[in-house]
């Protein structure tokens, strides 16, 4: 079986999925072709498991005039099983090559359609995103399609490398730095809570902003920055509790990437999160915007043992149960034999 991927994302919750799925599929024996952006951090993870051109397709680029081309030449001479685009800004690439079929895997809500005029499936990773396109107009294939991350137990990062207390309660979360993602309200929740100390992966155009209201709360000193990693492992095994502040979370990847440590979640009341997550059976979850329902949450979990570890385990439960590798990848392999 052949596959062609063609995806644009920088660095996220969805690549570390595009990494995740790429490997297995190439577990499973699948020869594949992604174009992706140069300078990936990420590249050296899928560099044997596919083939790779780099390409930044660009508005006002030559790439944007000669990458569709240069795409479509690609599958006529590699005949592959499928084509799947990564988001709306890849679709649009998506070649009108009728020999299999042709995929836009959606992890976020799309405005519009148009995007998708040489795409015949729509995968969402959850109901909602489904729902979403039918409401747009969408009348061709969708398929409900979810994420899965390594569940491979990591040794915890060593807290005394980012100078933290032995000791501490230790709070943990990760992503891009933009405004949605609410690591603001997270700031402002540990301001509440004098002990706890806050590892904040990831970087974007708010961080400056995050430092500087760190400082003003006077947490400077027990909030680390701590930039992006390869493997987050470590670091989520070292965490206390992992917390999911976001204002729009289409699914929560990271939520899986905690349990998988088996790391209590508490998380907002975002999209995603309401779909798989229970409120205190397999995590915490606070209204968007909470600071004081982050802060309480959090002092929760800290003070009660037996809670922090039933929600763990639920936790692990139903990764294991919903969000398995061997179904997800099935599901993929299924959907790209169905145009033979």
């Amino acid at each position: 079986m052949k596959v062609m991927h063609f995806h644009f994302g920088k660095d996220g919750g969805a690549e570390r999925f595009f990494v995740c799925l790429v490997n297995a599929l190439a577990e499973r024996g699948v020869e594949q072709t992604s174009i992706i952006r140069p300078g990936r951090v990420w590249r050296r993870e899928i560099e044997g498991a596919t083939t790779i051109t780099e390409s930044n397709f660009r508005n006002l680029s030559l790439d944007r005039l000669l990458l569709p081309r240069k795409a479509m030449r690609m599958a006529e001479q590699g005949s592959p099983d499928a084509l799947m685009a990564w988001a709306p800004r890849a679709s649009e690439l998506m070649p009108p090559y009728d020999g299999c079929i042709r995929i836009s895997r959606l992890g976020d809500y799309p405005k519009r359609l148009d995007y998708f005029k040489n795409t015949d499936c729509l995968v969402c990773n959850t109901p909602g995103i489904a729902d979403h396109v039918r409401n747009l107009g969408w009348t061709r294939q969708v398929e409900v399609i979810s994420n899965f991350t390594s569940t491979e137990r990591a040794p915890p990062k060593d807290r005394a490398a980012l100078d933290t207390p032995a000791d501490a309660p230790l709070i943990l979360s990760m992503g891009r730095f933009v405004e949605r993602k609410g690591f603001h309200t997270l700031i402002e929740a540990v301001a509440k809570l004098p002990d706890a100390h806050l590892w904040l992966l990831g970087d974007g155009e708010e961080r400056d902003n995050l430092q500087k209201l760190a400082a003003d709360l006077g947490v400077s000193r027990r909030v680390r920055f701590a930039g992006w990693q390869e493997d987050t492992r470590p670091f989520l095994a070292a965490a206390d509790i992992f917390v999911m502040p976001s204002s729009h979370e289409p699914l929560g990847n990271v939520i899986l990437e905690a349990w998988a440590q088996k790391t209590p979640v508490v998380s907002s009341r975002s999209e995603g999160p309401q779909w798989f997550m229970r409120d205190g059976e397999n995590g915490l979850m606070v209204d968007i915007g909470d600071a004081d329902g982050f802060a309480r949450a959090i002092e929760r979990i800290v003070n009660d043992p037996a809670l922090e570890t039933s929600l763990a385990e639920r936790g692990h439960e139903t990764l294991i149960g919903q969000f398995s590798k061997a179904a997800i990848t099935d599901a993929y392999l299924k959907l790209f034999a169905s145009k033979r």
